[in-house]
């Protein structure tokens, strides 16, 4: 388990850099195709002269994480500049140099693939952070896609055909080719006949289009899934056998078989090419089809955990906060019993405590120093009503005041500290506070005394509902680690913020 874990977090990581490996490959497999070499030596020979082509895209494919994480977009930016626009250049006239047996254009070609691939990878990036959450893209879906595309093609072909007509080259005596080419005025002298173009290439693209909307609404989001493989085949092959007999025969009938020559459709509407054609449309479409039903049925479960995440997360900040009040509460009716001076002073702070809880728990993300001064305005109303006086420390290195956290996680240590450490002790005791935080993450430590034989047996919730919410709001980015000998309990967290 850990293993296959273990790859599937490297593939993820290096996906890029095993594209530049593949890329490296493949022109290797080319140039000894190209040479109809058999062996593996003139292959092997192709990879390593081929290899400092390849290196900055290797290197920098492989840091590429890394460096997203670490530097600044200019920083970035500089270092892809000189990856691949000087040392690639520099690498790829050092290899013309060093091997003038083969051809520079091996070379340079392989250099113009390495930035090609890259920028690839830039406009797939873009696409996945910028392009693919813009509403009107994502109802756009692949069917709509594909028929976008035969729209556009069938417009594309149009126009060819009709810039066609009257040139010598194409438009010969009984038959029209279509020929590369592109007249805009003949569009409009033959406006009609491009319309009519138009609307028949596009009927007959519509009629392969038809067989791919079998295949997907029906045949495998129905059959295959409910009643096999088996039943999926003979259905397929029956629905070929009802249909194409028939679209081949409305196809027989338009004007554009006789405009373009009896090759385009057979006069037989039972010939056997039309229903293997039918058969190609369905099988290369199966593959597309389950990736397309495997992507929307993951995506639908990928909302249910994070439905089911933000349930878990609400339940356990509902587990907290009334945990914490009642421990207040009670502290405020002791302070009213003894008629205390310091109670207006803990009504007030309470009510700081309360109003922060209430709003801003409630939020995803609050920044560092709001979540600071809710600490201390946690230890002061302690401190006011600690029998014992209370040894602490609290060293606090913060770069960045407005850098967001998740609320209500560091009170849940320096809660524990107190209810279990310093509040049931009967000597002197101690709390060591530490707050370290930068761009890139958060260290708070929280060391205090305790006393064994007071300890709580249930002290370890508050800790356990706070390891549960970090793996919700921070899966694979957080550390914590507890510690505890006869006299000192220690939690130290460290969050990764970015």
């Amino acid at each position: 388990m850990n293993k296959s874990f273990s790859l599937s977090n490297f593939l993820l990581k290096h996906a890029e850099f095993l594209a530049f490996v593949g890329l490296w490959l493949w022109i290797g497999i080319f140039q000894v195709q190209e040479k109809n070499a058999e062996s593996w030596k003139p292959f092997l020979m192709v990879l390593v002269v081929l290899f400092p082509t390849q290196l900055p895209g290797f290197i920098f494919s492989w840091y590429k994480s890394t460096l997203l994480t670490n530097f600044t977009r200019k920083q970035f930016l500089a270092y892809w500049t000189g990856c691949f626009f000087i040392c690639l250049p520099i690498l790829t006239d050092a290899c013309v140099l060093l091997f003038p047996n083969y051809d520079s254009s091996l070379f340079v070609g392989a250099a113009l693939a390495s930035v090609s691939l890259e920028l690839i990878l830039v406009a797939n990036y873009y696409y996945l952070k910028k392009v693919q959450h813009i509403k009107w893209i994502k109802k756009i879906g692949l069917e709509n896609a594909v028929l976008l595309s035969i729209i556009l093609l069938s417009i594309v072909i149009s126009a060819m055909a009709v810039s066609s007509i009257g040139n010598p080259a194409f438009d010969t005596k009984g038959q029209l080719l279509i020929g590369f080419v592109f007249t805009p005025a003949k569009l409009i002298t033959h406006f009609w006949t491009f319309l009519s173009f138009t609307l028949q290439f596009l009927f007959m693209y519509l009629c392969g289009y038809a067989f791919f909307l079998l295949n997907s609404r029906l045949l495998v989001s129905k059959i295959l899934k409910q009643k096999g493989l088996i039943l999926y085949i003979l259905s397929a092959l029956a629905s070929i056998a009802i249909l194409y007999p028939i679209v081949g025969q409305l196809l027989i009938l338009l004007p554009i078989n006789q405009v373009f020559g009896r090759d385009i459709f057979s006069l037989n509407p039972f010939l056997l090419e039309n229903g293997f054609g039918a058969m190609a449309i369905i099988a290369l479409s199966l593959p597309i089809v389950l990736a397309i039903q495997w992507g929307a049925q993951n995506t639908h479960i990928l909302s249910l955990q994070k439905e089911k995440s933000q349930t878990e997360l609400d339940l356990l900040k509902q587990q907290l906060n009334p945990h914490f009040f009642f421990n207040t509460l009670n502290n405020l009716y002791a302070l009213s019993l003894q008629k205390s001076e310091k109670t207006p002073e803990s009504i007030l702070r309470l009510s700081e405590l309360m109003r922060y809880t209430i709003y801003k728990g409630q939020e995803e993300k609050v920044t560092i120093i709001q979540e600071l001064n809710y600490l201390e305005d946690y230890i002061a109303l302690q401190q006011i009503r600690l029998k014992k006086p209370l040894q602490l420390n609290f060293e606090k290195h913060i770069s960045n005041d407005n850098l967001q956290i998740a609320p209500l996680l560091l009170i849940v240590l320096l809660e524990n500290a107190f209810k279990h450490g310093i509040e049931p002790a009967e000597e002197t005791a101690f709390l060591n506070l530490s707050l370290s935080c930068t761009d890139k993450e958060l260290k708070f430590s929280c060391e205090n005394s305790i006393e064994l034989d007071k300890a709580d047996k249930n002290s370890g919730i508050g800790l356990n509902n706070l390891k549960k919410r970090l793996e919700l709001l921070y899966p694979n980015a957080y550390s914590l680690e507890i510690t505890s000998n006869n006299a000192t309990f220690k939690a130290d967290l460290h969050l990764k913020l970015s």
